[in-house]
């Protein structure tokens, strides 16, 4: 690993006066690499946003605030980073920041993709259940075929799975391809496309629907138990001692109350067992060009809090369908580019450090949350640090 990285600079006098924010902006320049003209508010060429909007008249301006250093123990080694966050949410960069300080004094989060593809579902449907089932066979007897369709018209993608699946006189035909340092959609979807029609005039289908059990940009089942994307598991291991300094509560206390929450989230069927993954995601996918309503999958998900039989708190969790890119879509331009240069995720090659990263990010702003619902502070944060009421009235 480098040399550690340095405290992200504060000024409680004035915080958000120029001298503060240059600070703190060198700070992100420095781990870039280079200057960032675009977060300092330079504008940007409207010429690039051809592709990305129609309709153009201007660009929408967030806060972004740096959180960290967060330290990732990851498939390449250990390094650190600061995380740009776009939020208009006050104390949220802070509790970030916060569970980031105590993983990264227990040595780091852990972090790893342990799946990646991107599935479809396209839909065939046919006169009766035989005729369904006879499709099946023939998607499975026509992988190579459909493999090589898939590679017709892109050098990045390909197809790694075709399963059928008989409901009723439909047949849903789970496609899966990696798409490399892209999310990969379009590319995913023009596939889909002609494999479907390929299929469908084979079998004789009736109807053809690409998007026939759509799971895109909607919490789903089979995000949780399937995934899509890079599915991305991150851990650590605290000493009790650090819990009880840093976080002020008990490990005991935090695996009592993960408990509890589980028995929540069964009574209301939610795909979604983390405490805030939402809030750290779409702030993370804002500042760095990503689509920010793939959080309606990204958040989808499992936190874990347990005493170990040493008295420390091992705490992880599971993301399996972190939808990411580090090329194409947003990612390359304005203040998205400068935001994955600071985390020095830009480009090929570098999508497994982005997932990474935002995996560790989830679990740290969960344990800080978590552990101000013990402490009993979760409300005075908010006030002290969350709250811009209108008229300026405290």
């Amino acid at each position: 690993m480098d040399e550690p990285l340095e405290k992200v600079p504060r000024d409680p006098a004035d915080d958000f006066g120029s001298e503060a924010i240059a600070r703190r902006r060198a700070l992100a320049e420095r781990a870039a690499g280079g200057a960032l003209p675009h977060l300092a508010g330079a504008p940007v060429d409207p010429r690039t946003a051809a592709g990305n909007v129609e309709n153009l008249i201007g660009y929408a301006q967030v806060p972004v605030g740096l959180a960290g250093p967060l330290r990732v123990v990851g498939a390449q080694g250990t390094y650190e980073v600061y995380v740009p966050l776009a939020t208009t949410e006050g104390a949220m960069v802070a509790s970030y920041s916060r569970g980031m300080a105590v993983a990264r004094a227990a040595g780091g989060v852990r972090a790893r993709v342990v799946k990646d593809g991107l599935s479809q579902h396209p839909m065939l449907v046919f006169e009766g259940f035989e005729a369904a089932v006879a499709a099946r066979d023939v998607v499975a007897a026509s992988f190579d075929e459909l493999a090589a369709i898939a590679s017709e018209d892109t050098r990045h993608g390909r197809l790694v799975s075709a399963v059928g699946e008989v409901v009723g006189r439909r047949l849903i035909v789970r496609l899966v391809f990696r798409t490399g340092d892209a999310i990969g959609i379009n590319m995913a979807a023009r596939a889909t496309d002609r494999i479907a029609r390929c299929l469908a005039e084979r079998t004789g289908a009736l109807e053809c629907y690409v998007h026939g059990q759509d799971v895109e940009k909607r919490a789903n089942q089979r995000a949780l138990v399937e995934g899509r994307g890079r599915s991305v598991v991150a851990e650590v291991t605290l000493p009790a001692a650090l819990v009880r300094e840093r976080l002020r509560c008990e490990p005991s206390a935090l695996a009592k109350i993960a408990r509890s929450y589980a028995v929540g989230y069964t009574g209301l069927g939610t795909q979604n067992w983390t405490v805030q993954a939402a809030n750290g995601l779409v702030a993370l996918m804002i500042a760095c060009g990503q689509d920010p309503a793939y959080v309606t999958e990204s958040a989808t998900g499992w936190l874990e809090l347990e005493v170990t039989d040493a008295g420390e708190l091992y705490a992880a969790v599971s993301l399996p369908s972190l939808l990411l890119g580090t090329v194409g879509g947003g990612s390359g331009k304005g203040t998205a580019a400068e935001c994955l240069a600071i985390l020095g995720a830009s480009g090929a090659g570098k999508v497994e450090r982005l997932a990474e990263v935002a995996g560790a990010m989830v679990l740290c702003g969960d344990l800080s949350l978590m552990a101000s619902f013990v402490a009993g502070d979760f409300v005075s944060a908010h006030e002290r640090l969350g709250r811009n009421r209108p008229g300026g009235s405290k």
